[in-house]
């Protein structure tokens, strides 16, 4: 059976968690990988509530592994929860946020093609997020186009499915401290000719609290990834070369 494991980064998302590990704890209980598929909640360092609320969630879900590590951001956090699932043997990870805006409904049809493609990534049809973030993601599609020569439809998705052994054998191109870890790892599949499928979904508001991301630092965000993103082509572009992969 296949081991399935979910990986959710967490930062100050009292409002949101304990929904959150409600309805996506019954996807690893049908998933369950012979007991071995789990779901995996990393908290980020929060200043409020939100490893409490995991703590006491755990006590009885005993599929549920909730994980705490020092504030090093959203990119970090996903990148440490990746690198745990491969440890622990994951066949298939999925990644998605914690706060709310995707359904655990539309998860099906990524699992039933799970074996076709190294990673099935979702697309926001209609998302319902405001503006600002559709421009952040209009920013961020131009500079992966940019960097990379790749035109991926919806490069930052939280909502996102690989095979680990694909993962397994790139992941070490992604440095720790890389903000844009998802992006990265999309960039990554996309030029070693990874097979990748996008599938629509919902993208709901945020469900509660309060979003982190500083709207105001587009420009910058484009400016600083559009050189990140450069740097990391061209260690791509090595590893391809000399399949040389860290």
């Amino acid at each position: 059976m296949d081991i399935l494991y979910i990986v959710i980064p967490a930062y100050n998302e009292e409002a949101n968690i304990g929904d959150v590990i409600e309805s996506w704890y019954p996807i690893i209980e049908k998933h369950n990988g012979g007991g071995q598929s789990r779901l995996v909640i990393i908290d980020d360092g929060s200043r409020d509530r939100t490893l409490e609320i995991m703590q006491a969630a755990a006590k009885t879900r005993p599929l549920f592994v909730p994980l705490t590590k020092e504030n090093k951001g959203h990119g970090a956090t996903i990148l440490y929860g990746y690198k745990y699932a491969l440890r622990e043997g994951a066949d298939f990870i999925f990644q998605t946020d914690s706060d709310g805006q995707t359904l655990p409904e539309e998860f099906e049809p990524f699992w039933e093609k799970r074996n076709d493609y190294d990673m099935i990534a979702g697309w926001r049809l209609g998302r319902q997020d405001g503006f600002s973030r559709k421009v952040i993601t209009t920013v961020l599609r131009g500079t992966v186009k940019l960097a990379f020569g790749l035109d991926l439809r919806d490069v930052n998705v939280p909502y996102r499915l690989m095979k680990a052994e694909t993962l397994r054998k790139w992941i070490g191109l992604v440095p720790p401290d890389f903000n844009l870890t998802n992006i990265a790892i999309m960039a990554i599949f996309g030029k070693v000719g990874a097979r990748i499928l996008s599938i629509p979904i919902t993208f709901r508001p945020r469900q509660g609290g309060k979003s982190t991301v500083n709207v105001r630092k587009i420009g910058g965000i484009g400016v600083q990834a559009l050189r990140d993103f450069r740097k990391l082509d061209r260690k791509i572009d090595r590893a391809i070369e000399y399949q040389d992969v860290e």
